[in-house]
């Protein structure tokens, strides 16, 4: 059966194949959304992606004179070559303001004579067609696209070159896989300057094993191929964006429960200390009039270190809880943090019966402050729900699949029709203005990132009673939390 392709030697096949490459990354360039981002090289990106459109349908040119044949007169196969030459001069005009807006925004130096580049090397190009004479035909074509290459071809490629080398750099704080590829990209780019810039086809059979037009397909795709992998970039700072609004969330929520145990914290703060400070005042005065007795005094001195250090525990409890940092993972004491949790709602907890049954439970490998935020949300949502008083049940104990933690109150308790949705973000029941709805779903990611799960669920008589499991993990789990 007669083929379209029959006439048409193989090694020029490759023009298909390689302007179809091209095509490929303009198209993957124009799709991928860039919006918002930070990235220098997004601003830069469209012109690699015109140099791509270009590019690939003046290689597509080349192949079209052999599809249609004879069919083509003289003049048909100059105007064929005239725009395919116009097409490769444009190219490579895009590919150099690539090259040069990437160089530009990588060095600290404003390097202005490169905007100048591609006039100078325009004038070059017309001094190099001149010395051939301008007798407008084929073989001054042939001339024209010749100059082209040694002077857009080489320079357009050497610049995208260094440029993507040179801003790889830029981007490993996102992503080393990321910054390898582009540096991939622009070494490649490097070997298309040198079979596109200097070795034409007549040539090739002297330098290279092969002909060079299946070498610059081959470095066209892997062009493609690296830069079109590199993309990812955008799409792992948007993930990083969004991990840094939902620990700005995070915290925000964590500082408004912050402000809210502020009062009744430095209430509890102040007590111990004027304690310690009226007991240190009475010892002065004893002393002064020289009626100490001596285990009265060192009475009082017990009395002084207990409240000093009663306050101590307050403010370090305080400080480890509103501390801002990234997760550190390290071998946690449930109890420990429960206790911690209790310490700083102690004031809130007036009027309602705690009850610990914290028994004997071994180490999880988790943040010990960010668990501490789970448990005082939970505290303050039992207490919100028990408004003129009630109980809160504590248990923790050893199951198979780790350390549980059961938290019950005998609270409001929550429409059975909203447990579905206790977790969604911004969802609440308390009136306006009561809530941000952030507390559970805050809760929810934590333990979370700690490999557990969380339920609320009806407690058994009445309210609410929340359950939370946590895994004992492997050390190699461990070690992959803390890169985290």
């Amino acid at each position: 059966m007669y083929s379209l392709f029959d006439n048409i030697p193989s090694v020029y096949l490759i023009y298909f194949f390689y302007g179809g490459a091209f095509l490929f990354l303009s198209l993957s360039i124009a799709m991928k959304d860039m919006e918002g981002s930070d990235l220098k090289l997004a601003g830069h990106l469209r012109l690699l992606g015109m140099f791509g459109l270009t590019h690939g349908v003046h290689e597509w040119l080349q192949i079209y004179p052999l599809i249609v044949g004879e069919d083509l007169t003289v003049r048909d196969i100059y105007h064929i070559r005239a725009v395919s030459l116009v097409l490769f001069v444009v190219s490579y005009i895009y590919l150099l303001r690539f090259g040069s807006a990437l160089i530009r925004a990588t060095h600290k130096q404003k390097l202005k004579w490169l905007s100048r580049l591609p006039v100078v090397l325009l004038l070059l190009w017309i001094a190099y067609i001149e010395t051939h004479g301008f007798t407008m035909d084929l073989q001054f074509l042939r001339q024209a696209a010749i100059g082209a290459r040694y002077t857009f071809g080489l320079a357009g490629g050497v610049l995208a070159s260094y440029g993507l080398i040179v801003y790889s750099h830029e981007l490993s704080y996102l992503s080393r896989t990321v910054s390898r590829k582009l540096r991939h990209a622009g070494i490649t780019f490097g070997f298309y300057a040198f079979l596109a810039g200097i070795i034409s086809s007549d040539l090739s059979s002297f330098l290279l094993p092969l002909p060079v037009e299946i070498l610059r397909g081959v470095t066209a795709v892997l062009i493609t191929y690296f830069i079109i992998k590199a993309l990812n970039i955008f799409d792992i700072e948007m993930r990083k964006n969004i991990e840094e609004q939902a620990r700005r969330i995070v915290q925000a929520e964590k500082l408004t429960s912050l402000g809210q145990l502020a009062a009744g914290i430095a209430h509890e703060i102040n007590n111990p200390l004027t304690n310690a400070s009226l007991a240190i005042e009475m010892l002065r005065n004893r002393l002064k009039k020289g009626v100490a007795s001596g285990g009265e005094e060192l009475e009082k001195l017990d009395a002084v270190e207990r409240n000093i250090d009663r306050a101590s525990v307050i403010a370090r409890e305080l400080l480890q809880f509103s501390r801002q940092r990234d997760s550190e993972f390290a071998p946690v004491d449930i109890n420990s943090v429960v206790n911690g949790a209790l310490t700083l709602m102690e004031y809130k907890l007036k009027g309602i019966h705690v009850q610990q049954d914290l028994t004997e439970v071994p180490e999880v490998l988790g943040d010990p402050g960010k668990l501490e935020q789970v448990f005082i949300n939970i505290f303050s949502n039992s207490v919100e729900a028990m408004p003129e008083g009630g109980a809160i049940s504590i248990a923790t104990s050893r199951s198979n699949a780790g350390v549980r933690v059961r938290i019950e109150d005998t609270g409001t308790g929550i429409p059975k029709k909203y447990l579905s949705r206790v977790f969604e973000p911004f969802f609440t029941t308390k009136e306006t203005g009561l809530g941000t709805g952030l507390g559970l779903s805050i809760c929810y990611g934590i333990i979370k990132d700690h490999h557990g799960t969380i339920d609320v669920s009806l407690a058994a008589q009445m309210g609410t009673a929340v359950t939370i499991m946590i895994p004992i993990l492997e050390k190699g789990q461990y070690e992959k939390n803390s890169d985290r």
